[in-house]
């Protein structure tokens, strides 16, 4: 080599060091795995910021942001890329937000990347009412192209707090909400191994403008190189807030201030007090206060149930009959409810058609007649809610006059303050209906017996239609003589569990519980069951179980002295088996029913014994919960062929409500404390 081209050889190894020094960069530098907290960055250390509001709703604070100055809510990207400017090939964007009720053609920012000198966004997150969509810019197609990744059915504008891990990787993009089952999209368009963001500016909020500006709350927005960060975020229970990096600002109480000052809380709380009779305590409620006048006391929801603050803490005593009240005919359910601003209620299901079955009001502290419904055979009814909507649904098992088997769904109507027919549907000896809420939509499934002398046929679910304002067929799932269906949800999973009674040889069958997944409902666990005829779920504390209420044990093939003297079942669900196992065996007697309640720190299961093998006069029993032992027998209540049992409260105390199968009456007991 000559002596020219050596010294050019040398001088250009040299030239490229030190331009690689001066720039802080190398190959190391660019698979840097440390989380990098994005919102850390606009949010000042002590949170005070023109522009910025820290708020805490729900036991949880955030950041809400004010759209008059979106350019304050930015940083250069080389304040966190700073010894790469190469935005990484894989990665995960972690955030929490709370998103508000928005129109349905609304999109709002989460954040973006654009560069400084043009409007040309590089990167970026935005949602509706029910998408997600991840932006980003490819300089390797040819003239450069925005590709958009759109991932439906996310529902994040519901006035709850959200965590999100979206992951990337290349053509791969995997979304994971609450820590449930991730959503996975595949593109043509892969992510692009080489986006400089030299030049660029990170915008948390908006995309440089007030147009689509974020108008929730944030709490956390965190970029993860190299991995998904998946594994790391979903460990814990509480989902929804699972935390991989937020601002310290916003996991600091406040600080106890020197000398005489004033405490100054550093966020601004939303707190409501509610009295009057309890309210509901679900997730939009938690962090919302409840005086309970009757008890004196003061409660915080958790999201899950109300928590004490402040109370005398009440023991169950013993119950006196406080109310016996004729019914049109026999009744076969029951059920209580509270119509906002208008008051207390309780349906009965009654057998006969004339007259029908009641509805009851609370007034002057005692059920009074409100309104007749004409009913076919009545077994259950069902009260619920769609938007601002109030629905009241009855499975009836016989044929109306017409020879047609209907069960009717009657709604609200404020101005005449009565129910009335809304929507009819064919079923089949219908035995209970069941109304629950998935991803923001409403459905109600339907228990079919039997239809003629055949038990083995479908149970329906519908979902609502907000179009057309109806129920419509969603799913069909074999059953066999349908009793009772028991929604409930663990985490971010939703559940529904079938009590199966009769299959048309033997009463000695499964019974199912479904879960939800890729929106139907599939066959999670199967328990044998005698004669199901009711399924309830309760928790006490963090653990979670289900009781099952065996009716009849019967089989064509053999004789039994007493099929009616035998064990329903209380199971638990085990976490690290991921099943519900028995927990503990009670002898029942044709048990129909059973109600789960509280008193102070005190929990209570109450049977509807309705039949010993020889006659209906059969005390049914509540059971204390003592730990250890489980439930034990507490107090023995004479009923009469009992069919069902509802708890409720009143500002004057607490109840329990039962009806009878085998006489026109009902009665209700008050709960005397200590």
């Amino acid at each position: 080599m000559s002596a020219v081209l050596l010294v050019w050889a040398v001088l250009l190894h040299l030239g490229i060091d030190q331009s690689l020094a001066r720039r802080g960069k190398s190959w190391e530098h660019c698979t840097d795995l440390r989380p990098l907290d994005i919102l850390a960055e606009v949010v000042p250390v002590n949170g005070v910021k023109n522009g910025i509001r820290m708020i805490q709703i729900q036991g949880a604070r955030g950041f809400q942001f004010s759209a008059m100055r979106p350019r304050f809510l930015s940083f250069p990207a080389s304040q966190i890329f700073i010894y790469c400017d190469l935005f990484p090939e894989e990665f995960s964007i972690v955030f929490t937000l709370k998103a508000f009720h928005m129109q349905s053609k609304r999109n709002e920012y989460i954040f973006t990347i654009l560069e400084e000198n043009s409007d040309t966004l590089l990167l970026g997150l935005r949602y509706s009412r029910n998408k997600l969509h991840f932006l980003f810019w490819s300089r390797e197609l040819s003239n450069g192209w925005q590709t958009q990744v759109t991932f439906r059915d996310v529902f994040l504008a519901d006035n709850q707090w959200h965590t999100l891990v979206l992951a990337v990787s290349r053509n791969s993009f995997s979304l994971t909400v609450d820590c449930s089952i991730p959503t996975d999209v595949t593109v043509d368009a892969p992510f692009p191994t080489s986006l400089t963001v030299t030049g660029s500016r990170f915008y948390v909020g908006s995309r440089r403008r007030r147009k689509g500006f974020f108008t929730g709350l944030l709490r956390q927005l965190v970029l993860l190189p190299g991995s998904d960060a998946t594994s790391r975020m979903c460990t814990g229970m509480n989902f929804n807030l699972a935390v991989l990096s937020i601002p310290q600002i916003l996991q600091d109480l406040p600080v106890k201030p020197v000398g005489n000052e004033l405490l100054k809380y550093p966020y601004e709380a939303d707190m409501k007090v509610t009295l009057g009779f309890s309210p509901r305590c679900t997730k939009s409620e938690s962090g919302q206060f409840w005086f309970n006048a009757a008890q004196k006391g003061l409660y915080i929801c958790n999201g899950k149930e109300w928590v004490s603050l402040i109370e005398i803490k009440e023991r169950l005593d013993y119950l006196e009959e406080y109310q016996t009240f004729a019914t049109n005919s026999e009744t076969m359910g029951i059920a209580v409810f509270i119509i906002p601003k208008v008051g207390l209620f309780a349906a009965t299901a009654n057998r006969y058609m004339p007259p029908g079955s009641a509805i009851y009001k609370w007034t002057d502290e005692k059920f009074v007649a409100y309104q007749n419904l004409p009913t076919y055979q009545a077994q259950s009814w069902k009260f619920f809610t769609v938007g601002k909507k109030i629905f009241l649904a009855v499975a009836n098992s016989e044929q109306n006059d017409r020879g047609q088997e209907l069960s009717v769904i009657y709604k609200w109507n404020y101005r005449k303050e009565k129910f009335v027919t809304y929507q009819r549907i064919s079923t089949y000896g219908a035995r209970d209906w069941e109304a629950f809420v998935i991803d923001g939509e409403a459905f109600l499934a339907v228990a079919n017996h039997r239809r003629g002398v055949n038990h083995n046929i479908d149970s329906v679910i519908y979902r609502w239609n907000p179009r057309t304002g109806l129920f419509e067929t969603n799913q069909t799932i074999p059953t066999s003589g349908a009793y009772d269906w028991e929604f409930f949800t663990i985490g971010p999973y939703s559940f529904l569990v079938v009590a199966n009674t009769f299959n048309g040889s033997s009463t000695i069958i499964y019974s199912h519980i479904y879960i939800w997944f890729s929106g139907a409902f599939q066959l999670f666990q199967s328990i044998l069951t005698f004669g199901a005829a009711d399924w309830e779920v309760f928790r006490i504390q963090d653990r979670v179980f289900l009781a099952v209420a065996n009716s009849h044990s019967y089989n064509s093939g053999t004789v039994a002295l007493n099929d009616y003297a035998i064990n329903s079942s209380i199971y638990e669900l085990n976490v690290t088996a991921q099943m519900f196992v028995k927990f503990q065996d009670i002898l029942t007697y044709s048990a129909l029913d059973w109600e789960f309640f509280s008193v102070g720190e005190d929990y209570f299961l109450v049977v509807a014994n309705s039949y010993d093998g020889t006659t209906f006069s059969v005390n049914s029993i509540i059971y204390r919960w003592q730990g250890y032992e489980g439930f034990v027998a507490v107090h023995h209540l004479p009923t009469f062929g009992c069919r069902d049992w509802e708890a409720f409260n009143t500002t004057a105390g607490s109840y329990l409500m039962y009806s009878s199968a085998k006489e026109p009456l009902s009665r209700v007991l008050k709960l005397k404390t200590l």
